[in-house]
């Protein structure tokens, strides 16, 4: 079994330019008014989004079958926030929790590309 890639993150808060210049000044991430940023990583670039809503961070991993992840999910210890659920043109997701409580996702990929429904 390969590892799983990490596909996309989100981090929130309350002041979208307040966390667009903090991500700018302290990372030197450059991004859109929107908050869509694309960061650096050891391979290709990782994109992501900066939000307005609640303060929190998403951390979402790539897996071929968002279902049988989510199984393995609670067989470690872990709970479903959300069963699998596509976002129509978009994307394939799941929700999860790790047994410490940190909630994270999943995005089912059709080998190295997100799955598009």
């Amino acid at each position: 079994m390969s590892a799983a890639p990490i596909v996309f993150f989100d981090i929130a808060g309350p002041d979208l330019p307040r966390q667009r210049q903090f991500f700018a000044d302290v990372f030197g991430w450059e991004s859109a008014p929107t908050g869509h940023v694309s960061v650096p990583v050891v391979s290709p670039s990782l994109n992501g989004f900066l939000r307005t809503d609640p303060a929190s961070c998403m951390i979402y991993f790539g897996v071929p079958d968002v279902t049988e992840t989510l199984a393995k999910v609670v067989a470690a210890g872990g709970a479903i926030n959300a069963p699998r659920f596509e976002v129509k043109g978009v994307v394939v997701l799941g929700l999860f929790a790790d047994p410490a409580g940190n909630h994270l996702g999943l995005v089912e990929m059709n080998g190295d590309q997100p799955r598009i429904p």
